[in-house]
């Protein structure tokens, strides 16, 4: 059970749909138990790590046993929020909002897509899976009668902070931003921005300053 007298570093959540991904595999491999040594090995994080990460939530694990793998892989996805469903939208029907839109392992998570949204016109009415591409001013209503949960954001970076206060203002609570810009929002309202080109900068940083070999 997570403790609820001190706060979880965003850190901590931030590793945890690694340990998912990987409990995963040690399932799909008929793997019934395993140390925080064996997963360490597998993970290449400390089994320190992984044993204070996880005794935040309650630990899980038995001395001699270890942890039990398809236990643990249920209670990170309940703590992460995956033993339910989530209602999602795509505002940005473009290259990357159609290959968001096409990637089914968001719905094996729960994410369910419901619309997607677009203003350029020659895009409306295009299907993705089965769903229509609808024009941005119907996004209001939409949200409405739908109860949509999440909007995923994939627009230029002048178009996403108009956007994104009609989504706040028709009720989104969560927002994942793909646009190129950091947006503000109220309190309450959850952003998670990914900006593709840091990762691809990171990346060039660790190429510029490795060790030749």
């Amino acid at each position: 059970m997570q403790e609820q007298d001190k706060e979880i570093s965003q850190a901590v959540i931030g590793r945890l749909p690694r340990y998912l991904r990987y409990l995963g595999e040690l399932k799909d491999e008929g793997v019934e138990r395993i140390s925080s040594q064996e997963l360490s090995e597998r993970m290449k994080v400390t089994a320190s790590q992984i044993r204070q990460d996880l005794n935040h939530f309650g630990g899980f694990g038995q001395q001699g046993y270890g942890y039990n793998v398809e236990f643990l892989y249920a209670e990170i996805a309940r703590i992460l929020g995956l033993d339910h469903s989530y209602h999602y939208i795509i505002i940005g029907s473009g290259n990357l909002g159609k290959a968001l839109g096409n990637y089914l392992n968001f719905e094996r998570r729960g994410f369910l897509l419901k619309g997607m949204f677009d203003r350029n016109e020659s895009l409306i009415g295009e299907e993705v899976r089965g769903i229509k591409i609808r024009h941005i001013r119907e996004l209001p209503e939409f949200i409405r009668e739908n109860k949509i949960d999440i909007a995923v954001l994939t627009v230029p970076k002048e178009e996403a902070k108009a956007i994104a206060s009609v989504l706040v203002e028709s009720g989104i609570k969560a927002i994942w931003n793909f646009a190129h810009v950091d947006l503000n929002v109220p309190a309450g309202v959850q952003v998670e921005n990914v900006h593709l080109s840091d990762s691809l900068m990171k990346l060039s940083y660790n190429i510029s300053n490795s060790a030749n070999p």
